[in-house]
């Protein structure tokens, strides 16, 4: 029981210490897009910034919530690797896709994963816990320990914009085009009823307005 105790304390506070430095990558995905429409393109961006003290190697981005059957994809790729992230940077990538069907989507978060240290060492706090007789006494003996920094995967996800709708294609155009051939249709046929209207008031207009010949 106690050697158990023993090793369960010492990871825990291996973890702790190597959680004070390494890479720390903070991720974002977003809609450019105003709305999105059946048929038409839809741009996500993902942006990926490294926070920690140290660079974040063979990061990967992954987006596995786009199904084929409703989304097609224009340019780009739903997953992207990177060598190396160096610390206090960030990058981006870009992906259009066209969605097939409307109705309601949730866009979930994607999946970032990276290996969290780079070379260096790191301050490890250790505790040595002994046993006197049937009763566990503990004798805490704190020192600094400096170990080679061993990379670790990190998985972590990004934001998520949320659930929104995919306004069909007809349904877009009657809210947003600027219906020029509607108004093109609409002036031919209102024509006649005020052309004809018109052309008669001219007539008549000059008939009784024309100067009298006068008598000699």
């Amino acid at each position: 029981m106690t050697r158990m105790l023993h090793v369960f304390v010492i990871l825990s506070l291996l973890a702790l210490g190597s959680g004070e430095e390494g890479a720390r990558l903070l991720a974002s995905k977003s809609l450019l897009n105003r709305y999105a429409v059946e048929g038409r393109d839809l741009t996500l961006q993902y942006s990926i910034y490294n926070v920690g003290s140290s660079a974040a190697l063979e990061v990967e981005l992954s987006d596995d919530s786009f199904p084929p059957e409703d989304f097609g994809i224009v340019s780009g790729m739903l997953n992207v690797k990177w060598d190396r992230i160096a610390p206090a940077s960030n990058v981006s990538h870009t992906v259009v896709l066209r969605p097939l069907k409307a109705g309601y989507f949730n866009f979930t978060s994607a999946t970032v994963s990276y290996l969290v240290q780079e070379g260096g060492q790191v301050v490890v706090k250790a505790v040595k816990v002994l046993s006197e007789s049937k009763h566990l006494q503990s004798i805490v003996m704190c020192w600094k320990l400096k170990c080679p920094l061993l990379p670790f995967l990190q998985v972590g996800y990004s934001s998520a914009p949320g659930q929104g709708g995919i306004l069909a294609q007809r349904e877009f155009d009657r809210r947003f085009s600027p219906h020029y051939l509607d108004w093109a249709a609409f002036g031919v046929m209102t024509l006649p009823s005020i052309g004809i209207p018109l052309l008669l008031w001219y007539s008549s207009k000059r008939k009784y307005d024309s100067p009298k010949s006068k008598k000699n």
